[in-house]
């Protein structure tokens, strides 16, 4: 009859073997996450790269890991000293510390999707830019755009005077422009212009001055504008302030923006470097964000499962000793996801 391993082989030679096999498993890893890291800092070359703020969901997934590590070294030493339940228990407290590291890593996603940072996130507003066909009048004053933000009278747009602009333009977000007949639009305290002029709404149509009503494409622009005023973004596709919610970076040298107008080493945006950004128009250092970190998470999944197993285990195994084989190689692995994350933590928040 044929011996499992576990008859046919010395513990000790077991776990040479296994202890091994996670090396080789870590220097593989090792290799793939330098590789990243090391294509991020070519693609900023020559590029336009916009940094962001990393979420306080991630700092405190990175103290759920350090700590979780801890623990798991305390179940090892446990082991070693034949406290079999001690053990049992720090291994059931890392496998929900792991959880939770995962849980606030999501949380931290959820975070910079709402600052507009999404896996595939353009840069500049083209489409529907408010100024360009359209704007728009509250109580007689126009509304303008600085850094990103809605102004009225020199006051930045927000709380309930937000709401209300918002309200207004939502109005008018329907697929096509016959789909407004029928409607009953309000217009209230606020003006709509096309080209500086007034645009009533009159039987379920757009009225110019001269008597003209807007075409299809008009619309389109103005429904463009609407999906921008209901994601909060005017001029940028990130949400917030460029240089104190996000920053915009070109060949490594960070941009400003001055009366809605790029600047670069001092000097408004030459129109070929304007041509470029409208050309790609997509920041490649988010999209980088998201493959690194979730890449790190996929592993740490593994990670998961591997104490899942070692939980399970821990409360059939009578042996201290082939307890503390079993953890000594699986705690080499979580350590190391630890560790990984701590460098790509930092990485980020020196880089992106």
């Amino acid at each position: 009859m044929k011996k499992n391993f576990d008859d046919s082989y010395p513990v000790e030679v077991q776990t040479k073997v296994k202890r091994n096999l996670v090396w080789v498993v870590i220097l593989s890893i090792t290799m793939m996450f330098a590789g990243f890291t090391s294509a991020y800092i070519v693609s900023m070359g020559d590029s336009f790269w916009v940094k962001v703020d990393i979420p306080k969901e991630f700092f405190i997934s990175t103290a759920i890991i350090v700590l979780s590590s801890l623990v798991l070294f305390l179940a090892h030493k446990a082991a070693k000293s034949n406290q079999l339940k001690k053990a049992r228990m720090l291994i059931v407290a890392t496998l929900f510390l792991g959880i939770g590291f995962g849980t606030f890593q999501f949380l931290g996603y959820k975070a910079l999707v709402k600052s507009g940072a999404h896996w595939v996130t353009h840069i500049i507003v083209d489409d529907g830019r408010y100024g360009d066909y359209y704007e728009i009048k509250k109580g007689g004053e126009y509304l303008t755009v600085e850094n990103n933000q809605y102004y009225f009278k020199g006051e930045k747009l927000e709380g309930e005077d937000k709401e209300a602009f918002k309200s207004f333009a939502a109005q008018f977000n329907v697929p096509l422009l016959e789909d407004l007949k029928g409607k009953n639009i309000s217009y209230g305290e606020f003006t709509l212009l096309y080209k500086s002029e007034p645009l009533n709404f009159m039987d379920g149509e757009f009225i110019r001055p001269n008597g003209e009503r807007i075409e299809e494409l008009d619309f389109q622009r103005l429904r463009q504008l609407v999906q921008n005023i209901e994601d909060d973004r005017a001029d940028f596709f990130m949400q917030g302030e460029m240089g104190k919610d996000f920053r915009l970076f070109y060949n490594g040298n960070e941009l400003d923006y001055h009366e809605r107008t790029l600047m670069y080493k001092g000097q408004p945006l030459s129109a070929n470097l304007q041509n470029k950004l409208l050309r790609g128009n997509t920041d490649m250092s988010t999209a980088y964000f998201y493959v690194i970190t979730i890449l790190h998470l996929l592993h740490v999944v593994v990670g998961l499962i591997m104490l899942i197993y070692m939980s399970v285990r821990s409360y059939s195994e009578e042996n201290a000793y082939k307890m503390a084989i079993s953890l000594g190689a699986g705690s080499i692995f979580w350590h190391f996801l630890g560790v990984l994350w701590l460098y790509l933590l930092l990485f980020l928040l020196f880089i992106h």
